[in-house]
């Protein structure tokens, strides 16, 4: 079948397993299906929403039968709501196939015929957890929550289960100045939660775009609302210690550094570090940190790691690299920096299994080993991951 556009057509599928983007894989009269919001071993009956090529996207009309790792989601707004999509799944079932997904990557785009074994740290609250949050508004029909899904449509949403405590209450309290200012021009608004108190981007219902503390293992963290800051807390302290290890040493280097949240341990392990952040807020930030722990080691650069990767000389590759990018992964012209560098240990943290997998097909074929990947369940009820991959320099390559 070779057809492109919309259908009504229906089909009952049966769904083999979850991909990488969460959603399901089938196949029926010779074509491959994609299942929004399906659990493994569905037997649906599915609209074919749209067709392309040989490949159908389509969404659930009725369960037929359940696989046996489905379960009923417990928020009136799943399947509607764009933020949440394995609420349909046991928690271990989450975990393991997000292993699975990690693995799927790595052989299929990285072409790591044999991965190394995958652990997954699962969330110690698999709801709840959420210390920040982005929420969208739609002030002519006041409506206050998230994108619907596929859509710039704003699901109205007066509840979200995955939010912190202290950010519902927000929420509930936002919504209520909405209402009282309906002509407000505000298309979104960024919340995050501290050790005590929130901060709110743009101000809004008494909320103010305040700076937060917030402790992590034996550092302590200023930032707020309008800076990246990871959203699942508990998660952090194992992540920042697998993700430093054993190194130690000279010369490290932290790249997309964000308010410092791996610079300040790096620093008390190596002689020097180097942070670069291209947001000078959070830059700003940065300092602020360093200066509160008395660390003076470090060397904050307010640039973007491409611009930073063209001005940086040193006669001797950094000990150690990490890198933490945004969930598109790096620019070629990065990961050619990064092999040109030849730092000898690299720790690359990631929100997106795929776009890791394309940038470490690049380093290994430039030269570096795969050396272990863990998981760990920073999004509990979501497909995301974040991904930790060490890697080592073997050998000069002429390939790139």
């Amino acid at each position: 079948m070779e057809l492109t556009g919309e259908t009504n057509n229906t089909q009952v599928v049966e769904v083999e397993r979850v991909l990488p983007g969460g959603v399901g894989l089938a196949h029926a009269e010779g074509m491959t299906v994609f299942v929004s919001l399906a659990a493994p071993g569905d037997v649906l009956r599915v609209s074919i929403d749209r067709i392309q090529g040989t490949v159908a996207f389509a969404s659930i009309l009725e369960i037929v039968k359940p696989g046996p790792e489905r379960i009923e989601p417990p928020c009136p707004y799943f399947g509607r709501c764009g933020g949440c999509d394995f609420q349909q799944l046991t928690y271990q079932a989450q975990l393991d196939m997000k292993v699975e997904i990690i693995r799927d990557c790595l052989q299929r785009i990285a072409k790591v015929d044999s991965p190394p074994e995958i652990s997954i740290t699962r969330s110690a609250s698999e709801w709840r957890y959420r210390a920040r949050a982005n929420w969208q508004v739609d002030s002519a029909e006041g409506l206050l929550g998230y994108f619907e899904a596929r859509s710039n449509l704003v699901c109205d949403v007066d509840y979200c289960a995955v939010l912190a405590p202290e950010l519902q209450e927000t929420m509930e309290n936002v919504r209520r100045a909405l209402v009282r200012e309906p002509d407000r021009p505000i298309r979104s608004i960024d919340v995050a939660v501290g050790d005590e108190g929130v901060s709110v981007d743009p101000p809004i219902a008494g909320f103010n775009t305040d700076t937060l503390k917030r402790t992590i293992g034996t550092e302590t963290y200023y930032f707020n609302a309008e800076t990246f800051f990871q959203v699942n807390l508990e998660l952090l302290p194992p992540l920042i210690a697998a993700a430093i290890a054993d190194n130690q040493g000279k010369t490290a280097v932290d790249l997309y550094s964000g308010v410092g949240l791996f610079t300040l341990p790096l620093a008390r392990r190596f002689e020097h570090v180097t942070a670069v952040e291209a947001y000078p807020l959070a830059t700003t930030f940065a300092r602020l940190n360093l200066d509160h722990a008395g660390v003076e080691n470090v060397t904050v650069a307010t640039l973007s790691v491409v611009e930073w990767l063209k001005h940086y000389r040193s006669f001797e590759p950094p000990d150690f690299l990490l890198l933490d990018p945004p969930r598109a992964g790096c620019e070629s012209i990065v990961v050619n920096g990064l092999i040109s560098l030849r730092p000898l240990r690299i720790a690359y943290v990631s929100c997106d299994p795929a776009t890791l997998a394309r940038d470490l097909k690049k380093l290994i074929a430039g030269g570096y080993r795969l050396d272990s990947v863990a998981a760990f369940d920073m999004f509990p009820q979501t497909h995301h991951v974040e991904t930790l991959a060490h890697l080592s320099y073997q050998k000069t390559s002429s390939l790139l």
